[in-house]
C-alpha cells in the first residue's frame, strides 16, 4: 500500500511539472493543488495518518519554514527598505497585535466554554501570514515594489514574533505551567526576540562573506554552492535554538544579511535554494492534506466554519487597516494588504507544536480550526492571487498613485547599467531578472 502511495505521488508530481506553467497561471496554485491531491490520496483510502505521520509532517514543516524565510529574506533589498521600513514596521507592530486581540476576541464569543487563554492561543497561531502561499502575489511584477516588499517582511517576521505569544497562551491555557511568574514571560520573550535576529547576524554576515570568498578564490563547486546556503540556513535556526533565541526569526535576518552582502554574487546558490524550497513547500502541503485535512473537514462544524471565514475576511482585514492609519497607503492598498496575508505552514506548524508539546484542554479542536483556516486560506488566496495582483497592478496605473509605487520622500532608483549580472530565477520583489530596486 505504501508503495502505491509513493508511486502516486511520483507520477502526480510528474504530470504537475509538466503543465505547471497553465496551471499556475490560471486560479490554481501549486500549494492548493498538492493539498488536494494529499486530501484525495487519504480519502480514497490509501493512506492512513498515525502518530509518526504527525511527527513527520512536524519536521517537514519546519525545514521547509526555515528554508523559506531564509531565501525569501536573501532577495530582500535592506537600501530599499531603509528608505521606507513604515509600511511593514505599522503591519507588525501595530496589525499583529491587533490581529490577536480581535481574533481572541471573536473566538471567546464564538466558543464560549472555552477558557479565554485558549481563545488567545487559537487567535495567536492564526495571526502569522504565510510566505509560501503568498509567493503568487510577492512575486508578480505587476503589484508594486513598495506593496511586495511589505507583505514579504512581514510574512517573514510575524510567525517569529508571534511565537513568543502562542507559547505563552498555551502555557497559560494548560493545567501545568512550563514557566513560572511574569518576569519569565518577559524574559523568555526578550530572549526569542533579541537572541533570534543575533544568531541571524553571526551566521548570515559571516557566512556571505565566507562563501563570496570561497567563490572568488575558486575553492568553492559552483554545484555546491546551493548546498552552502541550505547549510547556513539551518545554522541560523540551529545556532538561535541553542542559545533560546527564536529560530524563524534568525533565519529570516540571517537571509537578510546574507542575501544583501553577497547581493548578486553565486547567483546558483539562490536559484539551488529556492528550487529546493518549492519542492519541500509541495511536500509540507501534500503531507497536511495527506494528515490533517480530512479529520479537520470530518469534525469541524459550523462554529469552526465560522471562525475560519472571520480569521481571512474579518481579523486580518481589520488589523492592517487600523495600522495603516496615517501611512499614506490608498483604501485599496489598505484592502490589498488586509487580504493578501495567507495562513499556511506557520500556522499549522505551531498548532502541531502545541498539540505536541503543551497539554490544553481543547488542543486537538484548535489543531482542526487551524488546518481548516489552512485550507480555506489556500483556495481563496490561491484562486485570487493572479487575478488580484493583475487588477491592483492596473489600478495603481490608472490612478497613479505614486504612494503605493515608491516612497515619497525616496529618490528614483537608478536603472543597473550592467545587464549581465543577473540572478539566474525571477527576483522575488521584482519579478524580472537583474532588476532589482526597478520598479
Amino acid at each position: 500500500m505504501v508503495d502505491i502511495v509513493y508511486f502516486a505521488i511520483a507520477v502526480a508530481t510528474l504530470a504537475f511539472a509538466l503543465v505547471s506553467r497553465r496551471v499556475t497561471s490560471s486560479l490554481l496554485t501549486a500549494p492548493l493543488v498538492f493539498l488536494a491531491f494529499g486530501a484525495m490520496l487519504s480519502v480514497s483510502g490509501l493512506f492512513e495518518s498515525d502518530e509518526h505521520a504527525h511527527e513527520a509532517l512536524h519536521l517537514v514543516a519546519e525545514i521547509t519554514l526555515v528554508l523559506v524565510l531564509f531565501t525569501y529574506a536573501a532577495q530582500v533589498d535592506l537600501s530599499r527598505l531603509r528608505q521606507d521600513h513604515s509600511w511593514p514596521l505599522r503591519m507588525l507592530v501595530v496589525g499583529l497585535p491587533v490581529a490577536i486581540g480581535l481574533g481572541t476576541l471573536i473566538a471567546a464569543v464564538l466558543l464560549p466554554g472555552w477558557p479565554i487563554w485558549e481563545a488567545a492561543l487559537l487567535a495567536a497561531i492564526l495571526a502569522p501570514t504565510d510566505a509560501a502561499l503568498g509567493q503568487a502575489v510577492v512575486t508578480n511584477p505587476a503589484v508594486p515594489e513598495r506593496v511586495r516588499r511589505a507583505l514579504t517582511v512581514e510574512s517573514g517576521l510575524n510567525d517569529g514574533l508571534a511565537l513568543p505569544a502562542v507559547i505563552l497562551f498555551a502555557c497559560m491555557a494548560s493545567a501545568t505551567h512550563s514557566l513560572g511568574g511574569t518576569l519569565d514571560w518577559v524574559a523568555f520573550g526578550l530572549k526569542q526576540v533579541v537572541l533570534g535576529p543575533l544568531a541571524g547576524l553571526l551566521v548570515g554576515v559571516p557566512g556571505a562573506i565566507a562563501l563570496k570568498h570561497a567563490a572568488d578564490k575558486g575553492w568553492s563547486d559552483r554545484a555546491l554552492e546551493g548546498v552552502a546556503v541550505v547549510a547556513l540556513a539551518a545554522l541560523c535556526y540551529l545556532l538561535a535554538d541553542m542559545i533560546g533565541g527564536n529560530g524563524f526569526i534568525a533565519a529570516f535576518v540571517g537571509g537578510l544579511c546574507f542575501g544583501n552582502l553577497l547581493q548578486k554574487r553565486c547567483s546558483f546558490a539562490f536559484e539551488f535554494a529556492e528550487s529546493e524550497g518549492q519542492a519541500l513547500i509541495l511536500v509540507a502541503f501534500l503531507m497536511v492534506g495527506m494528515i490533517l485535512l480530512p479529520e479537520a473537514l470530518s469534525v469541524s462544524g459550523w462554529i469552526s466554519i465560522v471562525i475560519a471565514i472571520a480569521s481571512l475576511f474579518i481579523v486580518r482585514p481589520v488589523a492592517i487597516w487600523v495600522a495603516m492609519i496615517g501611512s499614506g497607503a490608498a483604501p485599496m492598498t489598505r484592502l490589498f494588504l488586509g487580504w493578501f496575508g495567507p495562513r499556511g505552514l506557520a500556522s499549522a506548524l505551531f498548532a502541531l507544536l502545541v498539540l505536541s508539546k503543551v497539554a490544553t484542554p481543547h488542543a486537538s479542536e484548535v489543531l482542526m480550526i487551524v488546518i481548516l483556516t489552512v485550507a480555506l486560506s489556500a483556495l481563496l488566496h490561491g484562486i485570487t492571487a493572479v487575478p488580484g495582483a493583475q487588477w491592483y497592478g492596473r489600478w495603481v496605473k490608472r490612478t497613479n498613485a505614486p504612494g503605493e509605487v515608491q516612497p515619497m520622500a525616496a529618490p528614483a532608483a537608478k536603472p543597473l547599467k550592467d545587464a549581465g549580472t543577473k540572478l539566474l530565477k525571477p527576483s522575488l520583489l521584482t519579478g524580472t531578472s537583474g532588476e532589482r530596486g526597478q520598479e
